[in-house]
This record gives C-alpha cells, sequence and structure tokens, in this order.
C-alpha cells in the first residue's frame, strides 16, 4: 500500500492523466475549412423517402450508375449520395476551398 504522504502526488498525476485524455483531436481534410455552420444533414442510413421528407425536393437528381447503383441528390450547399435507396454520404459543399 502506498505511503500517505504520496496520495496527494498520486492524485495530482491521476487529474493530469484523465484531463490530457480527454482532449480532442481537430481533424483537418485538404481542400475544406472548418465552420460554425450547425446544418444538419441527412444520416448515413436514412432512406430516400426520410430525405425527401426532411429535406424536400432536390434542386437535381442524376441517375444512378454503377453496381451497387450509386444515385447523386444535389441540394445546392449539399450533396447526399445513396447506395440503392440508402444515404451512403453527405458532402456539405460550403466547406470546400475551391481553387482559382
Amino acid at each position: 500500500m502506498p505511503n500517505r504522504s504520496m496520495l496527494p502526488s498520486m492524485i495530482i498525476i491521476l487529474v493530469l492523466f484523465v484531463s490530457s485524455s480527454l482532449q480532442a483531436d481537430v481533424l483537418t481534410i485538404p481542400g475544406h475549412y472548418a465552420t460554425e455552420r450547425s446544418s444538419i444533414l441527412p444520416a448515413r442510413g436514412s432512406s430516400m423517402d426520410r430525405v425527401l421528407t426532411e429535406f424536400g425536393e432536390p434542386e437535381q437528381r442524376k441517375d444512378a450508375v454503377g453496381d451497387p447503383p450509386i444515385t447523386e441528390w444535389d441540394y445546392g450547399d449539399f450533396k447526399v449520395y445513396f447506395e440503392f435507396d440508402r444515404v451512403l454520404h453527405t458532402v456539405d459543399l460550403t466547406t470546400i476551398i475551391m481553387p482559382q
């Protein structure tokens, strides 16, 4: 059992260790910038019907291509990619840095 005089030092070390492990990393993606925009985009796995209900009709629908079929819906500020009838990926176009 540790000596009582070592207890405060051990508590400090434990607190420092735990607090350092609680810090979050920031993911930086080349070609994108961070935004404070708290937009809610379609979640992965959502159905096409749910996306239509929550976000309305897209500005443009592109036909499915490939196998499995991938469909793209363009909402202006974001695009939604579906595999069959489920959201595969959503891209927030407001965070992309366009080359000049």
